[in-house]
């Protein structure tokens, strides 16, 4: 079911939401001081990409640099990767199909955010 569900996403629209998470990684590798964001990007882009059956956890070994590098990427990319969620989210809700689709779409926000100080893992969940 999971694979089903992961394909129906990357058609209507995960396939969009993963590219721009890679190109806010390759934006945020430009300058130095941004290299982590743009790894955390990339993580998030294979994330976006393949959703189901992975699931967002808090890191317990987050510190304060993970405070600082959120604000640094809500700065450079966190905002605009949001707005594509709910624009994506809101194409996805037009079908049937796609209405579970824009529920993980919206999902993602607060990740897409503040993406430090979380993993990505398995999830436990038969989807």
């Amino acid at each position: 079911m999971r694979t089903v569900l992961n394909v129906i996403w990357v058609v209507l629209g995960g396939f969009w939401l993963a590219l721009g998470y890679f190109v806010a990684g390759i934006i945020a590798c430009i300058f130095i001081i941004t290299i982590p964001a743009g790894v955390a990007s990339f993580r998030m882009a294979r994330y976006v990409l393949w959703p189901f059956g992975k699931t967002v956890v808090p890191n317990p070994r987050a510190g304060a640099g993970s405070a600082v590098m959120n604000v640094i990427w809500f700065i450079i990319a966190g905002w605009w990767l949001a707005v594509g969620h709910i624009v994506t989210a809101l194409g996805q809700a037009i079908t049937i199909i796609g209405l579970a689709n824009a529920w993980v779409s919206l999902k993602m926000i607060p990740v897409t955010c503040f993406p430090f100080g979380k993993q990505i893992v398995d999830s436990a969940h038969p989807f």
